[in-house]
């Protein structure tokens, strides 16, 4: 499905998205990289080829109009990484409104509507045969839940509970929809969430790791993947007891 297949992959101008989008071009996909760091953008095209497509996915009609241009500018689109999102460390009760908002913006809205314009794309070209996929980048927050990161724990949950029913929704349209939960990763992403990560355990990942489980994704069209693998138990005990994992998390924490 990679080479010579057409992805947008937002958030791209660091990080996982920007790693993704470094794989995929290896692997000979034609990459739209959506950020909103136009200079980063402009230097991942010119080592990568990618096309570089400037966007705030916060922003009113910005998702609908990535995939739209992704189309007019290669033909056709057969995957989209949603990788764009933000977070923020601290106490509930010391957010501001806007800091709620702006998670719920980029990380649920936007994301959600990236994928519903994504969704309308595939269908529209549903005769030419080429297999296509969504892959969201959700967090093991999402799955454990991470006390002093509520907001965006509750966040990447939504966006886990809409690919399951999304999966449901388009099951037989040979589109594959997939999500890649990473745990702690080693990017600026900790430096921007308003907190340093100062824990010895669990270490940070390279954000490569979790590009090659993106594109894996994308290829396989495989449900779930947990990066690193060993969060995947984690990730079992607090769905199957979360109030032991609860007692055991305070603990360890």
């Amino acid at each position: 499905m990679i080479a010579g297949s057409v992805v947008l992959v937002t958030g791209a101008s660091r990080g996982i998205g920007r790693a993704t989008a470094e794989l995929l071009a290896e692997r000979g996909a034609r990459v739209v990289a959506v950020a909103r760091d136009e200079a980063a953008l402009r230097e991942l095209a010119g080592r990568t080829g990618a096309t570089p497509l400037p966007a705030d996915l916060a922003e009113p009609g910005a998702a609908t109009g990535v995939v739209r241009r992704a189309r007019e500018m290669h033909g056709r689109l057969d995957g989209v990484v949603a990788n764009a999102g933000i977070g923020h460390a601290g106490a509930v009760v010391d957010m501001t409104d806007e800091q709620v908002s702006a998670l719920v913006d980029l990380n649920v809205r936007g994301t959600l509507l990236l994928a519903r314009a994504a969704a309308g794309a595939f269908a529209e070209q549903s005769g030419d045969h080429h297999r296509r996929g969504i892959v969201f980048i959700t967090s093991i927050a999402g799955a454990v839940g991470v006390p002093g990161e509520s907001v965006y724990s509750a966040t990447k949950a939504a966006v886990e509970c809409f690919a399951v029913v999304l999966r449901e929704e388009l099951r037989g349209e040979g589109i594959g929809v997939s999500t890649v939960l990473p745990g702690v990763v080693d990017t600026g992403f900790l430096d921007r969430r308003g907190a340093p990560y100062d824990r010895r355990f669990p270490r940070p990942v390279r954000p490569e790791r979790v590009a090659r489980a993106v594109v894996a994704a994308l290829e396989s069209g495989r449900q779930r993947t947990i990066v690193p693998r060993w969060l995947a138990v984690p990730a079992w005990l607090s769905a199957a007891l979360p109030g032991p994992y609860r007692a055991l998390a305070r603990r360890l924490s």
